[in-house]
Order: structure tokens, then C-alpha cells, then sequence
């Protein structure tokens, strides 16, 4: 079995208003290839998608950059066997 390199995708979503962002994310994790991960640059935290990737099934990981930018890394998580 030959295994591929997890990609990471990048979506910028800076400068669009609220529910924009949201709602670009959760169309790009719909076509999200399996292992793979979605990276997102927003410029506020957000913190109303946290609840919905954890409903969905997917773990982030949230870094705060400098200029009160925010970079959001997006996997899903393996289910327990």
C-alpha cells in the first residue's frame, strides 16, 4: 500500500464579513481530501466554528500571529475503534 503525503490546503478569508468565513470553511472541509488539512487566515477568532468542527467531527489548532491575525489548522480527527 502506498500511503501519499498529507496536503495542507490554505483558505484566506481576511477582510469578508461575518458569516462569509464560516461558511467558506465548512464548503472547503466538505471537499477536504481524507488525511488532509485545511489551514485558515482570519483576522478574529473564531470561536463559533470551534463548536461546529467539534459537532462535525474534526479537531483545530489555533495560533495566534502578529497584526491580530489568526491562523486555524483543520484535520479530521480518526474515530476511536
Amino acid at each position: 500500500m502506498n500511503a501519499t503525503t498529507p496536503q495542507t490546503h490554505h483558505i484566506d478569508v481576511r477582510g469578508l464579513e461575518p458569516p462569509e468565513p464560516l461558511e467558506r470553511v465548512l464548503d472547503a472541509l466538505e471537499r477536504l481530501p481524507e488525511g488532509d488539512h485545511l489551514c485558515m487566515l482570519i483576522e478574529r477568532e473564531p470561536r463559533p466554528l470551534y463548536r461546529i468542527l467539534s459537532q462535525d467531527g474534526y479537531g483545530h489548532a489555533t495560533t495566534a500571529l502578529p497584526d491580530y491575525l489568526y491562523e486555524v489548522r483543520i484535520w479530521r480527527r480518526i474515530p476511536a475503534a
